[in-house]
């Protein structure tokens, strides 16, 4: 089902287009563009909020900068659909998310619009910068550079950071601040009070408007009464305020705060602001959702909703006659709670994911021994370890992905100290329709080489219980070892996962299966597809072993000295990368102790793998359930022995 655009924007295929227009036109093109996107989101699915959000700030940046030559860098991405209608990509974006289909954020090989590739929040100041500082290199004094950032990207290290440098700089750097008090989950921290006393204070406001209206009467009598008013300006905003001007203070020039929906005077705004030399912010307040009013009511639950009905605002949800799974960050979250109810030295720890990680239930329940530390992994890391010296169980939960930010601090402040802070690494393996900046690919290659750290992997809802009963027990908390925990993203395998809590003994993996010919070694939710695969082997009289190794390390060598004396055909599953991982420890094993077999490993390829349901993906990497049986048949059928 093909969406059809509205008059203007069906002859908008590039943002030249869209500058042929007349102004007053483009009060009309953000409603079909508006429009475009629920048509679209609501039939195909993806991130829906942030997008309705921008749609005037989006036409307004492409109307008034001559992109791609131009170059506009989007924050985390989100928010970029409208961007993709308008830069050419409007006829396929029903591909958006979908396999083999438009990538759900920007990208560098996918458009010349797409100035710098994103996924990860608060990278855009820094990139925006580079391309400035680039641009007077190479001596190109009328390029302009942008930088889209959201009032939660913000809070990151890496924003500060980047707008340290700016403003140091002589670069023509414009930052724009899209100040709508919410990242995924509302916005928490300081920066969000100092944002709302901006944007809330009367009196500074209308002095504001007074200060630039006298800067525009004043505009005859030359370049020094515009630096006068600017300093009266930035004295108005110390006194009335209470407090230095943050960003001015960082030597960027503040404009605003302005209204984002108004297309009008943002287009007016931006214009000024092209002539205006060196690093400066645009300040504009917008609404998430705006324009459909489920979502600017609900604002986490449609960021990224689903399927709906775009008139009842009904969000379709798949009907089941039976009990299904829970998802897997509902039973963290859950179990964190029953873990916390005995346990008063458990608390939690998360850099903006609440709802995504299901910190929600725990917050909701615990108020204080819950944490939402925004979005600012390396300190929720260093955070989590300073609670960790004081003799709380901290579970510190970070999506795999996002881990990476942090990883000096796991090593530095957390493995190297002996701190035994519980890591739980949501999204791990493949992520789905998010796609390569957010797949979990890479967790089980660079925990398990870090000394102090336990690393493990739960096969169904049972064994992430127990793993976690097992991660805060007196013994793990008392042995100077951090804790690592591994899961994917959606729906596990048990209807009924309210298990009894049992501990596990750490480094000790299960046979689940004996067999014979080949012994098939997986780790983690992975491991469910092996009995699928044995069903398609069956009939040929193929019945493999399965071992579920359960932690990568330490790794259980009682068991693989069983595998390597019983077999010499050995297959590893995982959903990670082949470098360094799983099947790489099997391989260590088995050369350190001079057992010789052959061994195919399958997982994540040394690519980058792109986005599509995780099931695709599984199936592009050869280790789906067909896959699997496959790679024993090639086991069994193929005599060839290969020494290590």
């Amino acid at each position: 089902m093909l969406i059809t655009p509205g008059k203007l924007l069906a002859k908008i295929d590039t943002p030249d287009d869209l500058r042929n227009l007349n102004q007053t036109d483009l009060p009309q093109v953000c409603a079909e563009l508006r429009q475009f996107i629920v048509d679209n989101v609501s039939v195909y699915g993806g991130h829906f909020g942030a997008s309705l959000g921008v749609v005037e700030l989006t036409v307004a940046l492409h109307y008034v900068f001559n992109t791609p030559d131009d170059q506009l860098v989007w924050d985390v991405g989100h928010q970029a659909y409208g961007h993709k209608i308008l830069t050419g990509r409007r006829d396929n974006f029903h591909t958006n998310r979908f396999y083999k289909g438009l990538s759900g954020f920007p990208k560098r090989k996918e458009s010349p619009y797409d100035a710098f590739g994103v996924g990860h929040s608060s990278t855009s100041i820094s990139a925006a910068l580079g391309m400035a500082v680039s641009s007077q290199l190479q001596n190109h004094p009328k390029r302009h550079h942008i930088a889209v950032i959201g009032d939660g990207a913000l809070t990151a290290g890496l924003a500060f950071e980047g707008m340290n440098h700016a403003g140091a700089t002589e670069a023509d750097l414009l930052i724009v601040l899209n100040d709508n008090c919410m990242s995924i989950d509302p916005n928490v921290g300081a920066l969000r009070e100092y944002l709302t006393d901006i944007t809330t204070s009367p009196t500074y406001n209308k002095m504001k408007d007074e200060v630039w209206n006298l800067l525009g009467k004043m505009s005859n009598f030359g370049k020094s009464a515009q630096d006068i008013v600017s300093k009266i300006e930035t004295g108005l905003k110390a006194s009335l305020l209470h407090q230095s001007n943050l960003f001015e203070s960082l030597h960027l020039r503040y404009f605003g705060p302005i209204d984002g929906h108004d297309i009008d005077h943002l287009v007016s705004v931006m214009n000024d602001l092209k002539d205006i030399p060196g690093p400066k912010l645009l300040h504009c307040l917008t609404v998430k959702g705006k324009g459909y009013g489920p979502a600017e009511k609900d604002q986490t639950k449609w960021h990224a909703p689903g399927l709906f009905d775009k008139v009842t605002g009904e969000i379709k949800k798949k009907v089941y006659d039976k009990p299904q799974p829970p998802k897997y960050q509902d039973v963290f979250g859950n179990t964190l709670v029953e873990l916390a109810e005995a346990n008063d030295k458990i608390v939690g720890v998360t850099p903006a994911m609440p709802s995504g990680s299901s910190m929600n239930i725990m917050m909701k329940a615990m108020p204080t021994r819950a944490f939402d530390v925004g979005i600012a992994e390396q300190h929720a890391v260093t955070f989590s370890a300073g609670m960790a010296t004081q003799g709380q169980v901290v579970f510190c939960n970070i999506y795999s992905t996002f881990m990476q930010r942090a990883y000096d601090q796991v090593i530095h402040d957390v493995c190297i100290q002996e701190l035994p802070v519980v890591f739980c690494l949501d999204r791990a393996g493949f992520a789905g329709a998010d796609g390569p900046t957010h797949h979990g690919a890479y967790d089980l290659s660079f925990m398990r080489c870090i000394p102090n750290m336990i690393v493990s992997s739960p096969m169904n809802e049972q064994e992430l219980r127990n793993l976690m009963f097992t991660a805060q027990s007196d013994k793990i908390q008392h042995g100077k070892q951090a804790f690592t925990i591994r899961y994917p993203r959606g729906e596990g395998v048990m209807p009924n996962w309210r298990t009894p809590l049992e501990a596990i003994e750490v480094g000790k993996g299960r046979k689940l299966q004996d067999g014979k010919g080949v012994a098939i070694l997986t780790i983690g939710p992975i491991g469910n597809y092996v009995a699928t695969a044995c069903e398609l082997l069956d009939s040929e009289k193929i019945q493999p072993a399965h071992y579920d190794m359960r932690f990568v390390k330490p790794i259980d060598e009682v068991m693989l000295h069983e595998v390597f004396q019983r077999y010499d055909k050995v297959l590893t599953v995982e959903d990670g990368c082949l470098m360094g991982g799983f099947g790489s420890a099997v391989l260590e094993f088995m050369t350190d102790h001079g057992y010789v077999a052959r061994v195919k490993r399958l997982g994540i390829p040394d690519a980058v793998i792109e986005h599509g349901e995780q099931i695709d993906l599984h199936r592009e990497c050869g280790f789906d359930p067909k896959g699997i049986a496959d790679a024993v048949r090639e086991l069994i059928y193929t005599e060839r022995v290969v020494t290590i």
